[in-house]
């Protein structure tokens, strides 16, 4: 890596922090300088990020190119050079956009709803914690640490779902912005109330966030396949049906043939069963600990003087 932060070799603008990182962090903070001469009336960087957005969210991460771009916004290529360096940073600014820009579901008075890997990439936009609008939503009280993780997962799901090239994104040195800052901020101080240690509520959001990309790059990956064969599901699994039914009858598999009709049923909501059995998991260690100071309570409340032996 060279001193100012840059890598020495090119990208092909996937990876986060893989360009100029002082550069991305200069023009993420405003602190960067504005270009003085050449750009077109009206160019800005804001109209840049928006337009590398619309493209990746219409095309793919690997449909935006500085050509490409100039193309949408009507100007030279090398106008937009004077705004940012290349894809690499460009693709910095990207995320920190898409991160804390606000849901359809946002609230006034909302919690934050972190996103990416480590809590390092959080968004400030998410439900409020007092839910509603169909199943599997948390009815309780503001504040509830267990509403607030119900939020962050939904509304990660939901920001993967309006930009799938966020699961094609290495994010494991992301260059944190002011979106990153902020959602982390209201995060931590939604789970402030579990009692936990820091490293542990860290610790909670690397684990719902993980579960939630998980699922979201199974449902991506359904739909990719589809749009690359041509075949849907139905038809997928109907070409097999044959094989799998004398699987089935041949005794080699006598679980899976008890299993009942609905097993694999599209209506099951694997996303409201994962999420409430990681807030069960996280409920029980909250319980412990609270409990914990009461396992010894000689050492809480001195015996009297006049019980003593």
């Amino acid at each position: 890596m060279a001193k100012d932060g840059s890598t020495a070799a090119a990208t092909d603008g996937t990876t986060t922090g893989s360009g100029d990182i002082a550069r991305s962090l200069e023009l993420l903070w405003g602190t960067g300088d504005r270009p003085s001469r050449g750009p077109k009336p009206g160019l800005t960087l804001d109209r840049i990020v928006t337009a590398a957005v619309a493209v990746a969210d219409a095309e793919g991460l690997s449909a935006v190119s500085m050509r490409r771009l100039s193309t949408e916004l009507g100007t030279g290529t090398m106008s937009l050079y004077r705004y940012v360096p290349g894809k690499a940073e460009l693709l910095d600014l990207m995320l920190d956009r898409v991160l804390g820009e606000p849901l359809p579901a946002a609230r006034e008075g909302a919690v934050g709803a972190p996103q990416g890997p480590a809590g390092g990439s959080e968004t400030g936009g998410s439900a409020s914690g007092e839910r509603d609008g169909g199943p599997g939503h948390r009815d309780s009280a503001p504040g509830d640490w267990r509403v607030a993780i119900d939020t962050m997962a939904r509304t990660y799901l939901e920001n993967l779902r309006r930009h799938p090239w966020l699961l094609k994104i290495n994010q494991a040195r992301t260059v944190l912005g002011p979106s990153a800052l902020r959602g982390l901020e209201l995060a931590l101080t939604a789970l402030r109330s579990m009692g936990l240690r820091d490293p542990e509520l860290i610790g909670v959001i690397i684990t719902v966030n993980s579960f939630v990309e998980g699922l979201a790059r199974t449902q991506a990956d359904a739909a990719e396949a589809v749009a690359q064969t041509g075949l849907s599901d139905e038809e997928f699994w109907a070409s097999q049906r044959p094989y799998l039914e004398r699987a089935m009858l041949s005794g080699g598999y006598p679980v899976m043939a008890g299993m009942s009709e609905d097993t694999f049923s599209a209506g099951f909501d694997h996303f409201t069963f994962g999420l409430d059995r990681l807030i069960a998991g996280f409920e029980a260690l909250v319980a412990e600990r609270t409990a914990a100071p009461a396992a010894n309570p000689a050492e809480v409340a001195p015996v009297p003087a006049a019980d003593r032996t």
